[in-house]
């Protein structure tokens, strides 16, 4: 049986199909149009002689064929890339507007730094640290060129991983006891407090918001000098903190989806380029 090889470009649209959703989704990020993007797919499944995707009104879904191909995929794009920067690898210059919430920048932002600054030191790096909510709609004006965001709608960037949410509170002072339970919450877009209000609702857990704080200092504080109980992301929970569940009488929270959101207004950039292939490549690997 002979076997057709498999073409970088293929395995490209592929990858960003997956990651978009939607052939419309993954067009901007191949430089390709929806039709030469559903023909590149179509060769790939030709050569291995399987389908990969079921396509849907909105969305794709990965069979089990795609599913194992899509590991195999990602490992070839990122050593291809590798091999070209090796060889062919440039200085890079210029600007990057770079957002983060307080939660991931230590724990996921600082090792993909650590990583590009070294090699492109030419290159700006502008940081807000910001919520979610607010990076966003920065990203979508071209605020801001790349952003690592909790995201609120398929959409809003390339998947990266899911991030759980836990409930934390101060040991000596017990608060989970409290009927209403005291909680500290995010601003009322947040997400963190949509996961919050709706887990106690679905336990018919009566709350009383006793703290509003847009920072995680803020709520750790809340936390920490007794006042509430928080719903915080797990990279973002202190040490010495305590992590609540069933046996305080607390249910689960939703994780979030973690991913990176980059702006259209970017797109040509070099270093914007880099720098997200390297977040993509990075925290896909890291992510829990």
């Amino acid at each position: 049986m002979t076997f057709q090889d498999l073409q970088i470009d293929w395995l490209k649209c592929f990858v960003a199909v997956v990651d978009a959703g939607s052939l419309s989704g993954a067009a901007p990020h191949v430089h390709r149009s929806q039709s030469a993007v559903s023909m590149q797919l179509r060769k790939l499944e030709a050569a291995l002689d399987c389908q990969l995707l079921i396509r849907g009104p909105r969305q794709h879904q990965l069979t089990p064929q795609g599913q194992m191909l899509l590991g195999y995929a990602r490992r070839m794009l990122d050593l291809h890339a590798e091999t070209q920067a090796a060889f062919h690898g440039e200085e890079l210059s210029g600007r990057i507007r770079l957002g983060v919430p307080d939660d991931y920048a230590a724990r996921y932002l600082t090792p993909v730094l650590k990583r590009f600054a070294p090699h492109h030191g030419a290159v700006e790096i502008e940081l807000d640290c910001e919520q979610s909510t607010s990076l966003i709609p920065r990203v979508e004006r071209g605020d801001l060129d790349l952003a690592l965001v909790s995201r609120d709608h398929p959409r809003h960037g390339t998947l990266l991983f899911h991030e759980p949410m836990v409930w934390v509170g101060a040991t000596q002072f017990q608060l989970w006891q409290r009927d209403p339970l005291p909680i500290a919450v995010y601003e009322d877009t947040s997400l963190a407090r949509r996961s919050a209000i709706r887990s106690l609702a679905l336990q018919g857990r009566r709350y009383k918001v006793v703290y509003n704080s847009s920072s995680l200092a803020g709520q750790i504080a809340a936390v920490e000098s007794g006042l509430a109980i928080a719903a915080l992301t797990r990279c973002s929970a202190p040490s010495h903190l305590e992590i609540h569940g069933s046996e305080q009488g607390l249910g689960p929270l939703e994780p979030m989806e973690v991913a990176v959101y980059r702006s259209r207004a970017s797109q040509g950039s070099k270093a914007v380029d880099s720098l997200h292939d390297l977040l993509i490549r990075t925290l896909r690997l890291s992510g829990t």
